[in-house]
């Protein structure tokens, strides 16, 4: 019997103990994380009734931007014709954005083609590349390579087909491409000569 009322006590005591421990929260999963940056007033830069505009939390320019939709729209292959006015609304917001933020200066305007982030968005981002965000081929590639997709070209494409589509294996496999110049496309050994290599082309607006 006293046997039975100590393990009852111990049970009542540990439960004791775990009530006082804080309860974990659990973020959300990472590709969800620009939904919370979109209503994060530290990173908004301008909003309407269709859009927000944040700065990317790890820009990969010197300038680097995420226009988005206020309605839900997982990604492009979401898209239908009704959204061509949304997106044409984008590309002169974010031309808008890239003229006062620095009207001397290259900029381009579009989509990956299989993002890893959830949420539709267009990037505003700077040729410069100057960030130390910055890090990976991947990171590079998925800038610089067809893998990246102008506004103008998905726009088109929504026109004419009334849906994006693109191949994920094929999308993906640019990621893998060699490291080159985006401006004279000259083969680089890594990260850290590009970077250096990169510094020496001109950026700002013919």
């Amino acid at each position: 019997m006293a046997e039975g009322v100590s393990k009852k006590r111990k049970v009542e005591n540990e439960k004791r103990e775990n009530d006082k421990k804080p309860v974990k929260k659990f973020a959300g999963h990472w590709s969800q994380g620009l939904l919370d940056t979109m209503n994060d007033p530290e990173f908004i830069v301008e909003s309407d009734d269709k859009m927000t505009i944040i700065k990317d939390k790890y820009p990969k320019a010197k300038y680097h931007f995420l226009v988005m939709p206020k309605e839900t729209i997982p990604n492009l292959k979401s898209l239908k014709s009704d959204h061509l006015d949304l997106l044409k609304h984008f590309e002169e917001k974010g031309r808008a954005l890239a003229k006062k933020t620095d009207a001397k200066v290259k900029f381009r305007f579009g989509y990956h083609s299989v993002p890893s982030m959830s949420h539709l968005h267009m990037h505003v981002i700077s040729q410069d590349f100057n960030s130390p965000c910055l890090k990976t081929k991947k990171h590079w590639n998925s800038f610089t390579s067809e893998y990246f997709v102008d506004s103008e070209e998905i726009i088109k494409m929504l026109e004419k087909d009334g849906k994006v589509h693109f191949d994920v294996k094929d999308s993906q496999s640019l990621l893998n491409q060699d490291l080159r110049c985006h401006v004279c496309k000259k083969a680089q050994k890594n990260m850290p000569t590009l970077k250096d290599h990169i510094k020496m082309h001109d950026y700002s607006v013919d």
